[in-house]
């Protein structure tokens, strides 16, 4: 899952970036309205993590233009404005959902995780393929009924594949899906991720189509 965090609090959205990819989520973080606006309409996010405070605009003024832009991301609004007129006023502008401050960070992390499975139309906390198995929120997977032991990325590859079964990902999709601006990315990153997961999960299930990408093995 990628995120992108509008929040120009140095210690809050240090915390936030740092808790979230802990999390097995990909953030990029700006600190300004205008930034904000070109990352939504020029990259490819799964949820829009905002604050209203910011230094160049107002949230929620940016938060409809980016919807008069047909900017779709799912959004939840982060900030300390919390009387009910204004999360009203955050919904009614195209929010999806809405947080004061301060906040726990696993209860945001659960709101997310809701948000983005509505957005993705599956109404299951649990991703199952065959017999795969993930719990994004616990971050638990099993194969056969038995737990599969995976790393953050792999975890991440996997869940990425199971949103979109049948979907084929290619390697520059996946990894926009798991690393951030600033984090390094070697380039063969992405293939160590899949080779790692056949010799867990057998080397059919996850298919790669040349020039193209991976997707799941088609269940017979």
């Amino acid at each position: 899952m990628k995120l992108l965090l509008t929040e120009d609090d140095e210690m809050i959205g240090s915390g936030l970036r740092k808790g979230l990819r802990q999390e097995s989520m990909a953030v990029d973080w700006v600190r300004d309205g205008r930034l904000s606006l070109r990352a939504l309409v020029d990259g490819d996010y799964d949820l829009w993590l905002l604050d209203l405070g910011l230094p160049d605009c107002d949230g929620i003024d940016l938060l409809r233009q980016s919807r008069e832009r047909n900017v779709a991301t799912p959004a939840l609004i982060l900030t300390a404005r919390d009387s009910v007129t204004d999360r009203i006023k955050g919904l009614n502008s195209g929010a999806d959902d809405y947080l004061p401050k301060p906040f726990d960070l696993n209860e945001l992390v659960a709101r997310l995780r809701a948000l983005h499975r509505r957005s993705m139309g599956i109404s299951d906390a649990s991703l199952r393929y065959g017999e795969l198995v993930l719990i994004p929120a616990t971050h638990e997977a099993t194969w056969a009924g038995r737990p599969l032991l995976l790393s953050h990325r792999e975890f991440a590859v996997l869940e990425a594949l199971l949103e979109r079964p049948g979907v084929v990902l290619s390697r520059q999709r996946l990894e926009e899906k798991l690393y951030g601006w600033g984090e390094e990315v070697q380039s063969n990153t992405i293939e160590v991720h899949i080779h790692s997961l056949r010799r867990k999960l057998g080397v059919g299930f996850i298919r790669n189509v040349r020039g193209v990408g991976y997707v799941l093995q088609a269940q017979t």
